[in-house]
Order: structure tokens, then sequence, then C-alpha cells
């Protein structure tokens, strides 16, 4: 019940329509004002409620942090910044059954991140899959991307 109290609540400050920041062949950018943890947390729904799971949160922002100082790093790339890896058996049945060596393209990242110089932009990216080899396996790639681009979409809306 909280969570959906915190979505709601998120909906509201998130009203505003996500922006494009970046598109290209390798990677989606997209920007949102609010905060971090709203939009993770909506992005976080937008994936569960498919019915998939996330496998992991890698706390990149944190480790970046932690590791900085040891390895000569002279400033903070992100204020937050994490990314949920998680996957689809049904779309990635289809896109390796076409082609196995389309495994490379699993499982999916979606990053969430605040730069430091826009605090109160959200940004949140993916990697798109490549469309290469066949005829199906371009089509089941592009399954892929659609369902990566409808999770973000769903999220920022």
């Amino acid at each position: 019940m909280k969570r959906w109290v915190r979505m709601l609540a998120a909906g509201f400050f998130l009203a505003a329509s996500a922006q494009v920041q970046a598109a290209g062949t390798h990677m989606a950018v997209f920007t949102r004002q609010g905060t971090f943890e709203d939009v993770r947390d909506a992005v976080d729904m937008a994936i569960t409620g498919r019915g998939l799971v996330v496998n992991n949160v890698s706390h990149i922002g944190e480790m970046l942090e932690r590791t900085g100082k040891d390895l000569g790093g002279a400033r903070q790339v992100y204020l937050k910044a994490e990314a949920l890896e998680f996957c689809s058996a049904v779309a990635s049945r289809k896109m390796m059954e076409v082609d196995a060596d389309n495994i490379v393209f699993c499982p999916y990242v979606i990053a969430i991140y605040v730069l430091p110089e826009n605090p109160k932009e959200v940004r949140v990216a993916y990697r798109k899959p490549q469309m290469v080899g066949s005829t199906a396996s371009r089509k089941a790639l592009k399954e892929v991307d659609a369902l990566l681009s409808g999770i973000v979409k769903e999220a920022l809306q």
C-alpha cells in the first residue's frame, strides 16, 4: 500500500512529459524532472507490472563515489545512479531461437541517473539492441527494443 501511495505521489510530481535527450543506434536516453527515487520506482513498477523480475540492481553511482579517490577520480560523475537488470523469457527466447548468438543482448538493463550539474533532472537510458542477423533475428530484436522503450515510456508518463 505504501508503495502505491508513493507511486501516486510520483505521478503528480512527474506530470510533465518526458523528453528524449539522446537517441541513436546504440542507446536511448530520456529525461524527466523529479526525484531519482520516484523515477527509479516508476521504472521498477513498469518492469514488474509486465510480470518481469528485476534480477539485479547495480549501484553504479555509489561504486564510483566509493572508488573514485583511490583511482584518482577528480570529479563526481553522478549524484545518484543505478541500473536495473532484468529479462523477459518470451522476448529472449524469440531472439535466441532465431539466432543463438543473440544471447549477448540479454539481460536487459535500464539505467536511472542524475548528473551533478542538473540535480532536478533524472535520466533514464537503455542500450538499444543492434538490428543484426536474419530477418527473423532483426524482427525479434525490434520486439526487445519495443519492450524496453515501452517500459521507459510507461514509467515516465
